[in-house]
């Protein structure tokens, strides 16, 4: 088929800033491009060729607008899967598969699989109402310290709350959940492997992640991962084995820890372009954004390999700031060297809220996370 310049369609769900650094590269390649998002100021809405309002988990916002393009993805994991479903009855392909997406939106059936395909995680139990965890704790099945997380719906650090005594647990919803034990680590770390239909398998160098202690949000993205080369290869190994049995096509974000003495345990995963992958905007041969692309289109893969060393940074916005975006001594940080703000398009501010990110590329990747932290402390995302 020929996807460029072209009456093929492709089709994204979600309007964020992933798709929107998706149409990047569907606007280098001349690819016509449809956006399905509820929120009408969507960051996509600028760059895509047509824009539909609707619902991503309506079945029937989903079914008809996946009726009109030749090849659906998705930037967010929150869809209507019944309705993929049927789209791929009728022939569409979806990528990722309506079953890979089924495993994956619930944090459960998502962690029974990897039981199920041996692959390494925490111990962990499910609960259908968090209510239903005191009687664990009383009856001394469940001890703490623990994680407590949603099964559905939950991301950058919502839904994700560690339990260390009862009165943690006062306000959080009652709601089908899991608890995990807590388990000590070195290191978080991501893999992301790109997968065509083909078969055709590459994957990026292993990142290592910073997080926020209070927001639970990773402030830094550091690649290459400063770990030894048997943890990279134990970590790669673990996301090729991840990315085979869910057999997906386009890219897996792998998020593991690696614990105290150097186990690889899997976290969770996301079947599209990730936080985890930004950088390789600036600092790889093929950004995850195109490799996503060149995936779900049965294209070759690009190489995953990193021209030089890079950090990345979330911008978030400032605690104490809500309404209309206003991003503080970003000229500042654009005469550092090697450093590239990217704004997401999202109008209005508040606290923690993914407004965009900064990569700083140094063959020194001491000197790159030197001018990390810089450029966190100097810009500052607040309010008129």
């Amino acid at each position: 088929m020929n996807y460029f310049s072209s009456n093929f369609k492709l089709g994204i769900l979600g309007g964020g800033q992933l798709g929107k650094m998706l149409l990047y590269d569907t606007r280098k390649f001349d690819i016509y491009t449809c956006v399905l998002e509820a929120n009408n100021d969507a960051p996509c809405k600028m760059a895509c060729n047509e824009f539909h309002l609707g619902d991503l988990m309506n079945y029937d916002a989903v079914y008809n607008f996946g009726k009109q393009v030749d090849v659906l993805t998705i930037e967010i994991e929150n869809v209507n899967v019944d309705a993929l479903e049927a789209l791929e009855k009728e022939g569409i392909k979806v990528y990722p598969a309506s079953n890979t997406l089924r495993t994956i939106q619930n944090k459960a059936t998502q962690k029974l699989f990897y039981v199920d395909n041996d692959l390494p995680t925490a111990p962990f139990s499910r609960f259908a109402f968090t209510s239903e965890i005191t009687e664990a704790i009383e009856r001394e099945s469940l001890l703490f310290p623990f994680v407590w997380k949603c099964a559905q719906f939950g991301y950058d650090g919502t839904g994700v709350k560690i339990v260390r005594s009862m009165t943690d647990l006062e306000n959080l919803p009652s709601v089908e959940c899991i608890t995990e034990t807590l388990v000590p680590f070195k290191n978080e770390l991501a893999v992301i492997v790109a997968r065509n239909a083909s078969g055709d398998t590459k994957t990026y160098p292993v990142v290592e992640m910073e997080f926020h202690p209070e927001a639970n949000q990773v402030e830094y993205v550091i690649c290459p991962a400063r770990i030894s080369e048997d943890v990279a290869k134990k970590a790669t190994d673990i996301a090729l084995k991840t990315s085979l049995a869910f057999n997906h096509v386009g890219l897996l974000a792998v998020e593991m820890f690696q614990t105290l003495d150097d186990q690889i345990l899997i976290n969770e995963v996301a079947p599209r372009p990730h936080n985890s992958g930004h950088h390789t905007i600036e600092s790889s041969y093929t950004s995850q954004f195109e490799q996503h692309i060149r995936a779900i289109l049965n294209l070759p893969l690009g190489r995953t390999d990193s021209k030089v060393g890079g950090v990345m940074v979330n911008l978030v916005g400032a605690e104490g700031y809500t309404g209309d975006v206003v991003y503080e001594h970003i000229e500042t940080i654009m005469k550092m060297d090697g450093v590239t703000p990217h704004i997401y398009g999202k109008k209005q501010t508040r606290p923690f809220r993914k407004m965009g990110h900064v990569t700083i590329v140094n063959e020194n990747l001491d000197e790159a996370r030197k001018i990390a932290e810089q450029v966190k402390n100097t810009i500052k995302v607040i309010s008129e």
